[in-house]
């Protein structure tokens, strides 16, 4: 990567880092990328409200290879004192989503310079921390029949600058599931005169190890209780109102489909046995994120040709990525770049993304183009 890329590239990164937003709400993230680019390539650019692309075109009948970069921040306060620290109170780029745009756009710079044998596309995504953003996207592979699709993160606990891969599901697939239940208030010395959703929840909990038995599943698969919020705060009234909230997780969509069926049935048989209304809510869904073989393949080609320490994962990461929804529709792979073995992990308070891994990814991704 020339090192003048490499410098437009890092302070992009920092002024991301500076103006992070949350999910759906990336209005400044996504026009100051569109800016940049205008500024320093001469790229087709496509606006798609929350959402873009830029193209580089090689010609007609030329494969067409995408590359995607997501560009949203969480809700964290900035507690580490950095020179590009977070000027918006309550929100962080603490997932490094700001050096996966950077490095996205790096390439970008590098492409647009030398030049390439393919039609490249560079997708820049909104969402991806709560699983909204790919499917918004997907239009664009069907749109430009792309061929393969690539997309990394950045991952501690694998040795700097390494490339972590595997074939096959990569990341599980997960969602968020409220059991809302509703009963009759009572006063609290006449609990017999009401409905309480207690017991009800109670038995869901105590079920749960059941529907999650690595005896009846062929993958890992989890149940997260995150929060149980029954009744009212005042010590006169008998609760009458409850939601369990959990995070249902699979290493495959057909267990995790069947784990939420399962819980569904479950929560309608103890709302008829106790007497109350039921009802489901579903929020954040990821979709398991799935390598092509032969993609995986390229990666690994590239990595070992650039001197890259290459890490095969013997196992997918439980947590998710809404990478999986390309995949879906085409060939593709998505990997990881290590932060360090004892470098602060992703989503906590001491986390910074490593400019240094800006090159990594920009040197991986254009040699995938060169393949």
């Amino acid at each position: 990567m020339k090192v003048q890329n490499y410098e437009l590239a890092k302070k992009l990164r920092h002024e991301l880092h500076q103006h992070p937003e949350l999910s759906n709400e990336e209005v400044w993230t996504k026009q100051y990328l569109m800016e940049f680019l205008k500024a320093n390539t001469n790229l087709e650019l496509v606006d798609k409200r929350n959402w873009f692309y830029a193209i580089y075109r090689a010609g007609v009948n030329k494969p067409n290879i995408a590359f995607r970069a997501d560009f949203d921040a969480l809700p964290m306060d900035e507690v580490i004192d950095l020179p590009w620290g977070s000027k918006i109170p309550g929100t962080a780029h603490k997932c490094g989503h700001d050096g996966h745009s950077a490095t996205l756009a790096g390439l970008a710079l590098e492409i647009d310079q030398e030049g390439a044998d393919q039609n490249i596309f560079f997708l820049f995504q909104p969402a991806e921390e709560t699983g909204e953003g790919a499917i918004q996207c997907v239009e664009l592979i069907r749109e430009h029949q792309i061929d393969e699709v690539y997309g990394y993160h950045n991952m501690s606990g694998l040795p700097y600058k390494s490339v972590g891969i595997m074939d096959g599901t990569i990341m599980c697939a997960s969602k968020g599931m409220t059991i809302h239940f509703e009963g009759i208030p009572a006063h609290a010395s006449q609990p017999e005169t009401g409905i309480n959703p207690s017991f009800a929840i109670g038995n869901i909990l105590g079920a749960i190890p059941k529907f999650t038995s690595f005896e009846k599943n062929e993958g890992l698969i989890l149940c997260t209780v995150v929060q149980i919020d029954v009744g009212e705060k005042a010590f006169g009234i008998a609760a009458s109102k409850g939601d369990l909230r959990m995070t249902i997780r699979a290493l495959y969509e057909e267990e995790l489909d069947r784990l939420q069926k399962n819980l569904e049935n479950y929560a309608k048989e103890q709302a008829e046995e106790h007497g109350l209304k039921v009802s489901f809510e579903y929020n954040d869904e990821f979709p398991e994120t799935v390598n092509h073989k032969e993609n995986a393949d390229k990666v690994r080609f590239v990595a070992k040709a650039n001197g890259m320490k290459l890490v095969e994962l013997h196992e997918a990461i439980r947590g998710s990525e809404d990478f999986g929804y390309y995949t879906k529709l085409t060939k593709g792979a998505f990997f990881f770049i290590g932060n360090g073995e004892d470098y602060p992990h992703i989503h906590t308070d001491e986390y910074d993304f490593r400019d240094e891994l800006i090159k990594t990814g920009v040197e991986l991704f254009k040699g995938l183009v060169k393949l």
